[in-house]
Order: C-alpha cells, then structure tokens, then sequence
C-alpha cells in the first residue's frame, strides 16, 4: 500500500514516514502545498496524511481541489488547528478523518489502516481468503494457520491483491500502489516479486492472465 504525506515540519514528516514505512507502506513525502497538490493528482496513492497550515498552497485548498479533479483517495487531516469549526470545515472540503496534533504514532497508523479498509469495502482488519489471512493490524500474513516471513515488497503486493481480491491487477497497478516514487522499476521486477511471492504462499494462489496482468484466484 502507497501513502502521500504533506507536511511542512521536517521532524513530524520524518516520524510518520518512518513509522509508515515500518508498518509495510510505501510513503512519498511532500514538504508544501504545491509539491503535496502535484502528487496527490498525478500519482496513486491508497491514502493520504494531509496538514492544513502548509506553505505555497494551505491543505483545505488542495483537498477542494483534489475533490473538484475527481481525486478520491481517503484523506486524514492532520493539524494543530484542533477546534471543531477547522474539523467541520475540513470534513466539509471531503477529509475523511481528522487528528489534531499533537498525536500517537499508533493513532494515526491505525486510522490509515482504517481508511484504506473501508476504501476497498473492507470492515475487519483481519481478512481471510481461502488458506491466506491478512492482519492488517499486525502487517502479517498466514497460510492455513502458519505465519509467513515476509520482505515489505512481499507483504505490500500479498495485502494489496487481496484486497482487490477477484480483480485482474496490472503490472502498472503493481507499480503504483507498491513502490514510492523513487524507486525505478520494470515488468521484470514486477514478475520476479511474484515468483518469489508464489513460492511463499503457493503457486496456485496467483494466475497469470496474458496480456492483462495478475490475479489472486481463491
């Protein structure tokens, strides 16, 4: 899963990519409006962590702006402004969630998990597919009871196919939800992720379709 944060305090940003990246996302940061605006409408992201009180461009003009472009990656605002009218008006502007600073780590993970689940119409945190469980909570994985030892790469591609469980899943879908902006990768990478990732939770789990990309078929 891919995470944009837009935040303009060096050390906050830092913690939360640090964080995010531990709990198995891919994180791109931002450090003004206009550079977290640019992201936000030309890159897919499963979500993203949102200041208000940014330089060159201020967070509720951007998320109105991201709403009237049709972008509809869940938000979670995150700011100092921590009076209900900033909440409502932040809400009101298409947030999702909202956390006043100064926050727990933990809170705002947990909130980011959350949204991602309920953008892909998934409730518990835990999901179960045939012999595989996904505990998005703990950011592990299971095979007919057994944990499997994971890289992140094998852990964002195994969370992300299941939850578009069904779906037909581009190698350039692969790209975009899986590795930051910084990473360059080709077709190549992408099918020796899914070998090794075969061989962890089974041959069968994943089918090639020709032409299309990747399915998980349980």
């Amino acid at each position: 899963m891919r995470v944009l944060i837009v935040e303009d305090d060096t050390e906050i940003l830092r913690l939360l990519a640090t964080a995010l990246t531990s709990a198995g996302y891919a994180v791109d940061t931002a450090g003004d409006g206009e550079d977290g605006h640019h992201l936000g409408s030309t890159e897919s992201y499963d979500s993203i962590i949102l200041d208000l009180g940014l330089p060159k461009l201020d967070g509720l003009s951007i998320l109105e702006r991201w709403r009237k472009e049709g972008i509809t990656t869940p938000v979670l605002i995150l700011t100092a402004r921590d009076s209900w009218t900033e909440k409502v008006k932040g809400l009101r502007a298409g947030a999702d969630d909202y956390v006043a600073k100064p926050f727990q780590m933990e809170e705002v993970i947990a909130r980011i998990e959350a949204l991602i689940r309920r953008a892909k119409g998934i409730v518990n945190p835990v999901l179960t597919i045939g012999p595989l469980t996904l505990d998005t909570a703990q950011s592990t994985v299971f095979r007919d009871g057994r944990p499997i030892v994971m890289t992140p790469l094998e852990y964002r591609l195994t969370a992300y196919m299941m939850m578009r469980h069904g779906a037909v899943i581009s190698k350039t879908e692969i790209t975009e939800h899986i590795y930051d902006q910084s990473f360059d990768c080709d077709s190549n990478v992408i099918e020796v992720l899914i070998n090794r990732l075969r061989k962890k939770i089974g041959a069968e789990v994943i089918e090639t379709r020709r032409g299309q990309g990747y399915v998980l078929a349980l």
